[in-house]
């Protein structure tokens, strides 16, 4: 094969790779973990080899997070980003103080422990995104965004 036909090739390749991570965006944010050197397994119910992003560092972290659980747990992702931005704007530190929810999910406070235990996040505050996020997707992939209101 002379280098024409090959560097051809090579370019026509890296066109369709990038067609397709261009038109699917999870699969180019879950490529973008793997390569961080996420395994995508649960450790220990913490899930923080799990779409390791530092919700920290802002609000276009906290999405990308939000992004990478939905994506992991099979939850719709727009729908995820969608109740996100209603309930708290996308901040962590929401508190609605008439009805007492906490966090990005607006989590009520009497029933936060006892959510965060059993889905693996015991003893983590509401305020923590990550924990946040996480204990949503469980919820949601077991009984829906009903109490959410739909």
């Amino acid at each position: 094969m002379t280098r024409a036909i090959w560097l051809r090739r090579a370019v026509f390749a890296t066109l369709i790779s990038t067609a397709i991570l261009t038109a699917f965006p999870i699969a180019q944010t879950s490529a973008m973990e793997l390569r961080e050197g996420s395994t995508l397994t649960a450790t220990s119910g913490t899930s923080e080899r799990i779409c390791p992003i530092d919700w920290r560092r802002g609000t276009w972290h906290v999405k990308r997070l939000i992004k990478c659980a939905a994506a992991y747990h099979h939850v719709n992702i727009d729908k995820a980003l969608s109740i996100a931005l209603r309930e708290s704007r996308f901040e962590p530190t929401a508190y609605n103080s008439w009805s007492c929810a906490k966090g990005l999910y607006q989590h009520l406070c009497r029933y936060w422990p006892g959510r965060a235990d059993d889905y693996g996040f015991d003893n983590w505050s509401a305020y923590n995104a990550r924990a946040n996020i996480f204990v949503t997707m469980r919820m949601v992939k077991r009984f829906g965004w009903e109490p959410w209101g739909g």
